[in-house]
């Protein structure tokens, strides 16, 4: 199965199901609306939303197209990542520039992960509460 890395997206192409198992695919989900998955031994009903994006890639391997997924991950510029953390842009700005804060370049423009941003705070909490002084990097402002 091929597979893709960017910065933005995973992607992973998978081709047609063979005839046989298509038609049996396509059988089996005319009979049930039921979408739940068996992992090693383990059976995990799926939640509606994610029943059906499982029922659309089945019917589309029934009719036995190959299948490419790909997830996108959410990038902040520097504003709304200062607005998530609580800080000014300014401050923010030199967060990233002091690699306390992982930053990704498109062009010119800082591109901040969330989950980043939440680390970074996490980390400030922890420190706080063990009566750690924050490195001057991650000083209040």
């Amino acid at each position: 199965m091929p597979s893709e890395t960017t910065a933005l997206t995973h992607t992973t192409h998978h081709e047609a199901l063979t005839p046989d198992d298509a038609a049996r695919l396509a059988d089996a989900l005319g009979e049930s609306p039921d979408a739940t998955v068996f992992v090693n031994g383990t059976a995990v009903r799926l939640p509606e939303a994610a029943a059906g994006a499982v029922a659309d890639l089945l019917a589309r391997l029934a009719r036995g197209e190959a299948v490419t997924l790909s997830t996108s991950e959410r990038l902040l510029n520097t504003s709304q990542a200062a607005r998530l953390a609580g800080v000014s842009n300014t401050y923010m700005r030199r967060l990233t520039d002091a690699g306390t804060i992982p930053v990704e370049y498109r062009g010119s423009h800082r591109r901040v992960r969330p989950r980043d941003v939440q680390a970074w705070l996490d980390a400030r909490a922890a420190e706080k509460a063990a009566g750690a002084e924050p490195s001057p990097s991650e000083s209040a402002t």
